[in-house]
């Protein structure tokens, strides 16, 4: 299975059973609240996301590999255990740097909206689509 297909796979599954191996050990991640490198602090973070948030799910929209680099459009969106349990939800794209070995080097995550407007969403109903 090439890589591609193996991120459709993930992107289906997420966050449960992640493909790690087709990241390198000292992966640079990024997205608007995180910041870091290694394919340990990733799984740590995947692991919160499947452990703290309710329903989690990451819908793909777009996959589509340029030479070394894999751009990916997505929703994420899950509910947050607070108790009116709002569903949230942050369109964005992801920018996958891979090597000439064939694994991801860097991960950088992009946001349709802003962290302020992910905050409103657990407060107030948007008539904006995300």
């Amino acid at each position: 299975m090439d890589i591609i297909e193996i991120l459709k796979e993930d992107y289906k599954r997420f966050p449960v059973n992640q493909t790690y191996s087709i990241y390198a050990p000292d992966v640079y991640f990024q997205d608007p609240m995180n910041k870091f490198r290694g394919v340990k602090r990733y799984k740590e973070m995947i692991n919160f996301i499947q452990n703290w948030f309710l329903n989690p799910k990451m819908d793909l929209h777009n996959i589509q590999r340029l030479g070394d680099t894999i751009k990916t459009e997505w929703t994420l969106s899950w509910n947050t255990p607070i108790p009116w349990k709002p569903r949230i939800s942050i369109p964005g794209w992801s920018e996958l740097g891979v090597n000439s070995d064939g694994l991801i080097v860097s991960h950088i995550d992009y946001w349709n909206c802003s962290r302020l407007d992910v905050v409103k969403q657990h407060f107030f109903s948007s008539k904006k689509s995300y």
